[in-house]
């Protein structure tokens, strides 16, 4: 299983980015997915995650009303639309997938497959 991560980029504070995880495999509409971030000096931490069928997702508090994960199964591809980003927000995002279903949501070490991360950097 191989993710990659696409979307990130430089943009002002308020402005939108649309995130994308595209994911190899034959079965991808068997895996949990997440989202998850890391700023400078800072650890990894949780953003979002969504169930392999789409119908349950969970957000970070400090995103949530803000960011919207999404998935499309027959595109093998995992979304994060990022909205009225902050400065805050600036850190290297990664896309993960778990392929057996288990385990919490928020933590990292429920995922077995990681991308290599895009960069978001919001301006103020």
């Amino acid at each position: 299983v191989q993710l990659q991560a696409s979307g990130g980029g430089v943009v002002q504070a308020g402005g939108s980015l649309r995130l994308s995880c595209e994911v190899s495999g034959r079965t991808f509409e068997s895996y949990d997915m997440g989202w998850f971030r890391q700023a400078p000096g800072k650890e990894r931490e949780f953003v979002a995650a969504i169930t392999s069928s789409g119908g349950s997702t969970s957000y970070a508090d400090s995103v949530k009303d803000r960011f919207t994960i999404s998935r499309d199964n027959a595109k093998n591809t995992g979304y994060l639309q990022m909205n009225s980003l902050k400065p805050e927000d600036t850190a290297v995002y990664y896309c993960a997938a778990d392929v057996n279903g288990m385990g919490i949501p928020g933590i990292d070490g429920k995922y077995d497959y990681w991308g290599q991360g895009t960069q978001v950097t919001v301006s103020s």
